[in-house]
């Protein structure tokens, strides 16, 4: 990881004020994150949102590209953003490599058609996560599920 280590230092001042915006235009959430109740369950991950197949996908914040390759058949893009957050995106033709530095709205790549269960022709399924945790990628725009926890101790 020494290439990754190099970029994180010679990142420009945008990766110090995070914004993030949608990666797919117009934003349609086909299906939302559903996480499992053990992190070795099935549940949904990520976010689905529909797309046409080769409309353009965009960094939903700045950070630098730690893969762009195939997974399982599958293209995907993931950029590690300040903070430790990281954001997948999938199915994927990029246009990216990894140790790309990328800007909130920078082009990464194109819907490629037939992501898995996805109720249309083309969707992006749109990941975050925090070391091993996955988080709802809604939560970077202030549209996530608000879970309240309690005060005291449990």
């Amino acid at each position: 990881m020494p290439v990754l280590t190099a970029v994180l230092f010679l990142l420009p001042t945008f990766w110090a004020a995070p914004s993030y915006q949608w990666p797919v235009l117009p934003p349609a959430v086909l299906r939302r994150f559903d996480p499992p109740p053990e992190p070795w369950q099935a549940g949904h991950r990520g976010v689905d949102l529909g797309a046409v197949a080769g409309a353009p996908v965009r960094a939903a914040g700045g950070g630098a590209v730690v893969y762009a390759g195939v997974v399982a058949g599958r293209g995907v893009v993931s950029i590690l953003h300040v903070g430790g957050l990281r954001t997948t995106y999938e199915p994927v033709i990029a246009t990216v490599r990894t140790g790309d530095v990328v800007a909130a709205g920078d082009a990464i790549g194109s819907i490629e058609a037939g992501h898995p269960g996805c109720p249309q022709a083309a969707c992006l399924h749109w990941g975050l996560r925090r070391g091993d945790v996955y988080l709802d990628p809604l939560m970077l725009l202030g549209l996530g599920r608000v879970r309240l926890l309690p005060l005291g101790p449990r």
